[in-house]
């Protein structure tokens, strides 16, 4: 570890005025307490590339009880690594002390100590390098060094309105290249989910992929099966919704990382796959944010109708298995509401494209519970603008039609009171 590069105000393009408000005030009050608080990862290179951020996280010296004991709307969470929550009506700000890799010789300490002395309970099991590499607190220097990847490691200070840059992250940066910190075979036996990350990044970003990424790819690719099937699932989603599947998945096929996940996925990526992929970008693109229109039945049947899987729940879904509830692409579980979803509103695609319903008809799709996903479906996939766009039509006046036809409940008379009469002695 050597001497940080220090970017002045004056000498980058970052503003205050681009940090969420209540981010801000998280930063400020953390550093009125005299704790260090920086913008940190994913935030900081967005904002450097002109791009908005998803999310606005905060890295702290403090600890989370210090966080707690400055925040009342603070909520402490995670079992394993505890992180501060700070929640501003639906939003979250998340702030996470200053962390440290554990060296191979502590990790390897910590397991001759467990095995002397296994404590009380009979589950207790050995440290695992995939799970606890980087549970204990550390410095700003210590943190960045224990990020994937160095465009993520950028750090900016809210005090001297600098960037950070410990890793040669912002020189990756001005070269469009996502390159990890340290030995990139030994940060995916790590955690084998950034191997799908580094190829994120890149699509999303434009980059490419420095070499040695690649080179260790191609040994660890079978690791990917190590993950817990809900990161990978999320994962997926996260790429589906970016605005950039088409080369993720391009870009995963090729280096065979789809294999090991879903053998159907590598299988199936051809000029269907492409064509759906490519679709859903386009639907993406139209706003600044993922809108809430992309639901999870959405992304699942962007994927599913290409491979050819249509059908009932469980019946010829890869890797499902009905007869004991569950519904799988390979490695990646399927929640049953999803897939049921996608269904419904796959099955009403040829009532949508019906122009001769009646009106009464027509109002009665509209009351589906799947129709608003079955008319997203129909907007990304359908191939006929003008079919949504009567719809959007007809919901509109059938809209204006019943808010104006709603009759007002009758005025309630008041009753008015008789006089007490009194009592008889």
């Amino acid at each position: 570890m050597g001497d940080p590069v220090i970017v002045g105000r004056e000498a980058h393009s970052l503003s205050r005025t681009q940090i969420d408000s209540d981010a801000l005030k998280v930063l400020y009050r953390l550093h009125q307490s005299s704790h260090l608080a920086y913008l940190v990862g994913g935030s900081v290179r967005d904002l450097l590339l002109g791009r908005r951020p998803k999310d606005f996280d905060i890295g702290t010296s403090a600890h989370p009880y210090q966080v707690k004991r400055l925040f009342r709307n603070c909520w402490i969470i995670g079992r394993r690594f505890r992180l501060a929550h700070i929640r501003f009506g639906t939003k979250t700000i998340e702030v996470a002390t200053f962390r440290r890799l554990v060296s191979a010789d502590e990790l390897a300490a910590a397991a001759a100590q467990h095995a002397a002395d296994p404590g009380p309970s009979a589950a207790a099991q050995p440290p695992d390098r995939l799970a606890h590499r980087d549970n204990t607190f550390g410095t700003a220097e210590e943190d960045a060094f224990r990020r994937d990847f160095t465009i993520n490691a950028l750090f900016y200070d809210i005090g001297t309105r600098a960037i950070i840059d410990y890793t040669g992250g912002l020189e990756d940066l001005r070269a469009g290249v996502v390159r990890s910190i340290g030995d990139p075979t030994e940060r995916f036996h790590e955690d084998p989910v950034r191997m799908l990350r580094a190829v994120g990044l890149a699509a999303r970003l434009g980059f490419r992929i420095d070499p040695p990424i690649d080179a260790a790819i191609v040994t660890s690719r079978g690791q990917i099966a190590r993950s817990a099937p809900a990161r990978l699932v999320e994962e997926f989603y996260k790429l589906l919704r970016s605005g950039a599947a088409e080369p993720a998945f391009h870009m995963l096929a090729d280096r065979r990382l789809l294999e090991p996940i879903a053998h159907e996925l590598q299988k199936g990526a051809g000029p269907r796959l492409w064509e759906s992929l490519t679709s859903l970008d386009v639907y993406r693109k139209r706003f600044a944010d993922s809108p809430d229109t992309l639901t999870n039945a959405i992304l699942l049947g962007s994927l599913l109708v290409p491979l050819g899987y249509p059908g009932r729940a469980g019946r010829g879904m890869p890797g499902g298995d009905a007869d004991k509830g569950r519904l799988s692409i390979g490695l990646l579980p399927l929640a049953r509401r999803d897939v049921e979803r996608f269904e419904q509103m796959f099955s009403l695609q040829r009532r949508l494209l019906d122009m001769s319903l009646s009106p009464r008809a027509k109002i009665s799709l509209a009351h589906r519970g799947p129709f608003r996903e079955a008319l997203t479906w129909l907007d990304i996939h359908g191939r006929a603008p003008d079919v949504v766009e009567h719809w959007r039509g007809f919901i509109e006046a059938a809209g204006a039609y019943e808010v104006d036809t709603v009759k007002q409940p009758p005025r309630r008379r008041r009753r008015r009171r008789r006089p007490r009469l009194p009592r008889p002695d």
